[in-house]
């Protein structure tokens, strides 16, 4: 009887030790440095001027969360742009900070960068099955390579607040329309917080709450605030 119910309570304990390991996996919904690629789209001057749905201030903040948060975490990364020359103009400080060679940006002429090979090859050749997208604008530039990935079998997700249209119902419409094909919508912060996951890791956290500091808005500031008070 004793023999019995030691058995018992061993496949109890396992039981238990399994349902703990169980509970603390992740999805695979969420996003990790390793599991994706992502694609800056088009953050150039003249692509901004006409933005409406969010503040340019705002807009370059967020920008700056995407880009540095997948810098810190080695997210393969690639930048494109339409035009760089001949219309749309330089592309967002927030991102040459992170990515300053421009010799690796590809410019196109196409309005979908799905379109364009080299930028299709360079997105498709980083071999992840899901691909993050934020860029300008959300009408246009945004939704021709959210829906195609998504033909092509790609987890698709779009960056909402780092990604800008001509008028709030453009953006609105853009994001619906991604959304009801299967893509999903994310924030800058979202983003980043999503790929640090826990403050034990230590090996990011100066790197993060630093950036936030920079471009988290008020979040940043309560960070700076609280690392300051905190050692009174």
């Amino acid at each position: 009887m004793k023999k019995t119910v030691k058995v018992i309570a061993s496949l109890f304990a396992a039981a238990l030790f399994t349902m703990s390991a169980s509970a603390q996996k992740p999805s695979p919904r969420l996003l990790s440095p390793t599991n994706h690629t992502l694609v800056l789209i088009d953050y150039e001057g003249q692509m901004a001027f006409a933005v409406k749905n969010i503040g340019i201030g705002d807009l370059r903040d967020n920008v700056g969360l995407v880009a540095g948060g997948s810098k810190i975490f080695n997210v393969p990364t690639v930048v494109t742009t339409v035009a760089h020359k001949s219309f749309s103009g330089p592309v967002f400080p927030e991102v040459l900070e992170f990515y300053p060679d421009q010799a690796t940006h590809i410019d196109r002429t196409t309005m979908n960068t799905w379109e364009d090979k080299p930028a299709h090859d360079a997105i498709v050749g980083k071999g992840k099955k899901k691909i993050v997208f934020g860029g300008l604008w959300s009408e246009v530039c945004i939704v021709g390579p959210a829906l195609s990935a998504i033909d092509e079998g790609y987890d698709v997700y779009v960056i909402t607040d780092a990604s800008g249209g001509v008028s709030q119902e453009a953006h609105e419409m853009a994001i619906q329309r991604m959304v009801q094909a299967g893509a999903h919508p994310i924030t800058s912060s979202q983003y980043v917080l999503e790929l640090q996951r826990d403050w034990a890791r230590q090996e990011t956290y100066v790197a993060v709450t630093s950036l936030f500091k920079k471009y988290g808005g008020a979040y940043g500031l309560g960070i700076q605030y609280a690392s300051e008070m905190l050692k009174h």
